[in-house]
């Protein structure tokens, strides 16, 4: 296990004899990055009994800390020790100036899962199969739904999904129970069912250990919410066939023969190579593909890019924020993340996605804050007392409606090759994203709207969007999975077409962003690659003797 108290900040140096045997050994796996993906894979792999190393930019951090993931820390130092991702991210959207923030992303053991708010859904059968009710925009997945359905089991068994079976979707049987509703969540249900829809209790990846502390959007200092860490990294540290290598930075991966020979990592102010038998990358949606754009030593236009499609296919969820109060007489519900439902997850054949509760109550401060979130993004950022129009707009708001739930339609993106994520030529740890909202986006989100409006008339509603809000969270699809070399970057057990060795367990692997939240599917493929590495693994070895 990660020592409970022991901290590693950002600062600290990687332990010298640690690094020279690391780089001294050579490992069955090097997985990059220990988000959801890489540390769900690297559990599965050291629990079949390769040897595996976690290479990881961030800090070990302390184990039983609290924190909450900050957008308006500026210092890269600190950032980095609070397991921040150090540095901003650059914005071109709609040919619009470049703009420049941070976005809800994590760097340290687990990565942004340890900050998630533990929602973790399973998609439905038409986000990956082309089905007779529904067509899909690729075609569907290289891989069904059907040889996903057992990982989508294991992810479950492993995140301890709690949750309700939703009655309009293929979702599993019995899940761990969720705990009982509290009598104003309860009459919120009653209310949704009135208006002719079918609430459930959303699928959370927490053990709900006695004194939780709902701890949806944070760091957790106990080991209840299950995340990249606590379910993937620590587990397999506990096999004894894993390692951690911290603040250690991989620069680049050198290949040689259509194999990658090494990883080039960072550590103490120095150079190191790595060397293993497979690599899995899992460094995330923007920066996995950005460490291959950057390894040029072989192709000029980086690693496993002969598609060109290295960065490309980029989406995000479009996240429909709604400040929902209870009906007259009904009692105030205030934050709450237990509710989910699917009624709008399709609509004559559009796709638009799951609509859950975020875990906010919709008072003053928490409207102004989300207000002024928007309008930094928005072409309004420049209108003069803009952000004090968004406080006082955000007060009267509260005060004639009190407290509300905040609701979140997540509406599917989907892929186009110019929307896109590369090393920023001035600073290359800094993500450029190159992004075009698409009309049929607009005319999604347009229909998600009304259909709201219409399904909860009864209720006093406030949108907090002004336009199209993309979540930054949820970054998905750079290194598309497919059939064919020519349009996508990994073959159907996500290895890439090029490399005989390279695999990609991060949601970077997803050529569609499916209408609900990633971690469960990333988690699902995470074990599956971890399965599709061993069993190459354990052939050679019988082939060898």
């Amino acid at each position: 296990m990660i020592p409970v108290a022991t901290p590693l900040p950002a600062t600290a140096t990687v332990g010298q004899g640690l690094i020279a045997k690391a780089a001294a050994r050579h490992w069955d796996v090097i997985v990059i990055g220990t988000g959801v993906g890489g540390g769900l894979a690297g559990r599965r792999l050291a629990e079949l009994g390769l040897s595996v190393l976690f290479v990881e930019k961030g800090p070990v951090g302390y184990r039983t800390e609290g924190q909450d993931l900050r957008t308006d820390l500026a210092d890269y130092t600190a950032r980095q020790a609070r397991g921040f991702w150090p540095t901003p991210i650059e914005t071109r959207i709609d040919a619009e100036r470049p703009h420049r923030f941070f976005a809800p992303l994590g760097s340290g053991v687990g990565g942004s899962s340890v900050f998630y708010a533990a929602a973790a859904e399973r998609p439905e059968r038409h986000d990956i199969d082309a089905t007779e009710a529904m067509p899909h925009p690729t075609g569907g997945w290289p891989v069904g739904f059907d040889t996903f359905r057992p990982y989508f089991t294991q992810a479950e068994a492993a995140l301890s999904i709690r949750g309700e079976k939703d009655p309009l979707s293929e979702l599993p049987g019995p899940l761990l129970p969720a705990p009982p509703l509290t009598e104003a969540e309860a009459r919120m249900f009653d209310d949704l069912r009135a208006a002719g829809l079918h609430p459930y209790r959303a699928h959370e990846a927490l053990r709900r250990l006695p004194g939780c502390s709902d701890c949806l959007g944070r760091k957790c200092p106990r080991p209840c919410k299950m995340d990249g860490r606590s379910a993937g990294v620590e587990p397999a540290l506990d096999t004894g066939n894993a390692t951690l290598l911290p603040n250690c930075a991989v620069e680049d991966l050198i290949e040689a023969q259509g194999r990658i020979t090494a990883a080039r990592v960072r550590a103490n102010g120095r150079d190191y190579l790595l060397q293993a038998d497979v690599f899995v990358l899992a460094a995330g949606a923007l920066n996995s593909p950005n460490l291959l754009l950057r390894s040029t030593g072989t192709h000029a236009s980086g690693c496993a890019n002969s598609s060109g499609w290295v960065g490309r296919g980029l989406m995000f969820h479009v996240s429909e924020m709604v400040a929902f109060w209870p009906r007259r007489g009904s009692p105030a519900v205030g934050a709450t993340r237990a509710l989910s439902f699917r009624d709008l997850y399709t609509h004559d054949r559009q796709r638009l996605g799951l609509v859950q509760s975020m875990g906010l109550a919709a008072d003053a401060g928490q409207i102004a804050g989300h207000l002024k979130g928007v309008l930094s993004r928005s072409r309004l950022r420049g209108l003069p007392g803009a952000s004090r129009l968004a406080t006082i707009a955000a007060r009267i708001g509260a005060d004639v409606f009190g407290s509300a739930t905040v609701l979140v339609g997540l509406l599917e993106d989907l892929p186009y090759a110019d929307n896109r994520v590369e090393p920023h030529p001035e600073d290359p740890e800094v993500p450029l994203i190159h992004y075009r909202i698409s009309d049929e986006l607009k005319a999604r989100r347009a229909l998600l709207r009304q259909l709201l409006r219409q399904k909860l008339r009864r209720h006093r509603l406030m949108f907090l969007n002004f336009g199209p809000t993309l979540n930054f969270g949820h970054p998905s699809g750079t290194l598309r999975f497919g059939s064919d070399p020519s349009t996508s970057v990994l073959d159907a057990e996500c290895k890439a077409h090029d490399l005989d060795n390279l695999y990609v367990a991060d949601a970077s692997f997803m050529p569609t962003s499916m209408g609900v939240n990633p971690s469960l599917t990333i988690a699902a493929n995470a074990l599956r690659v971890g399965d599709a590495v061993a069993a190459r693994h354990f052939a050679a070895r019988r082939k060898a003797s």
